[in-house]
């Protein structure tokens, strides 16, 4: 397994991760309704099911990005580098989203996309 395999498998779970901190403690939780539940959480816990959410839909161009870079014989090196950066800039955007650091949070967006769009200048 590549490294860059490895961060697709970590990040295909690390959503679970946000969900995980969203539902920390479960006051209140109704497993019946977790959506609904989820729906009515303020502070911490709304932004960690945001950014769960912002995790999950960042999943499909990133994994394309990996497995078209890996196809073309993209220099593995880079591709693993970049993958990184992406996984890094992940964990800190769901760092910078549970803290409340809106502008900072933008910024690390950015560089993991950045990544990604990286990886396609690869092919």
């Amino acid at each position: 397994m590549t490294i860059a395999y490895a961060c697709v498998l970590f990040m295909g779970l690390f959503p679970y991760v946000a969900a995980g901190i969203a539902k920390k403690g479960f006051e209140g939780y109704d497993n019946s309704m977790p959506r609904q539940w989820l729906a009515k959480q303020t502070g911490y816990r709304a932004r960690a099911n945001a950014a769960q959410a912002n995790l999950f839909e960042s999943l499909p161009f990133f994994f394309a990005a990996v497995i078209i870079a890996h196809i073309a014989n993209a220099p593995q090196t880079r591709i693993d580098l970049l993958a990184i950066g992406f996984v890094v800039a992940r964990i800190a955007y769901l760092v910078c989203y549970v803290a409340n650091w809106p502008t900072t949070r933008s910024i690390v967006w950015l560089a993991g996309i950045a990544c990604v769009v990286a990886m396609f200048f690869q092919i």
